[in-house]
């Protein structure tokens, strides 16, 4: 069974930006590598290390681990109990389907509530490093949590929907002969 025709627009949407967030991720991973080669060439080469690259670095690393993860979500690649899930019966897998996409979308809930709390609380302080706000330091778990929760919601519906995913392999499609 294909998507059905009042899905495409919500998988439209979710699909871009699914796409936004790994090449936000990407980039993110390219930077964070950037600002390391300079910290090491000013501590090493110029004996004076720049004292923003260390907490820039980790923030960047927030976003795209954050980021992918929620793309892994949306994929399907994020941890799981695979096996339990090709041998249950349709009706206990459909279930626990149903179960893990719901879970999922509360934890990325929590995430972007806390996250948001933690970032209002700690908004007056200056991080370490960098003249930033300290709550630009859980910005990441708000945006990741938001993006984790939509893209369980999408995989919820399809599930809530009957649109069929592929079956769970066991093994790989093409072993190496």
């Amino acid at each position: 069974m294909g998507t059905l025709p009042a899905l495409r627009p919500l998988r439209r949407l979710v699909s871009l930006l699914s796409r936004i967030a790994l090449w936000i991720s990407g980039a993110g991973l390219v930077l964070m590598t950037g600002v390391v080669f300079w910290q090491v060439i000013g501590r090493y080469v110029l004996n004076s290390s720049p004292s923003w690259t260390e907490p820039f670095s980790l923030l960047l690393m927030s976003w795209f681990i954050l980021l992918g993860a929620a793309v892994g979500v949306r994929e399907r690649d994020h941890l799981g109990f695979e096996i339990g899930l090709h041998y249950a019966p349709p009706p206990v897998r459909r279930g626990m389907e149903i179960a893990t996409n719901v879970l999922v979308m509360g934890f990325g809930c929590a995430m972007a509530v806390y996250g948001w709390d933690l970032a209002m609380g700690t908004w007056s302080a200056k991080m370490a490093g960098i003249d930033l706000p300290q709550g630009v330091d859980y910005l990441p778990l708000v945006g990741g949590g938001a993006l984790i929760a939509l893209f369980s919601l999408e995989k919820l519906i399809e599930d809530l929907a009957g649109v069929e995913e592929p079956a769970v392999p066991l093994h790989a499609e093409h072993p190496i002969d």
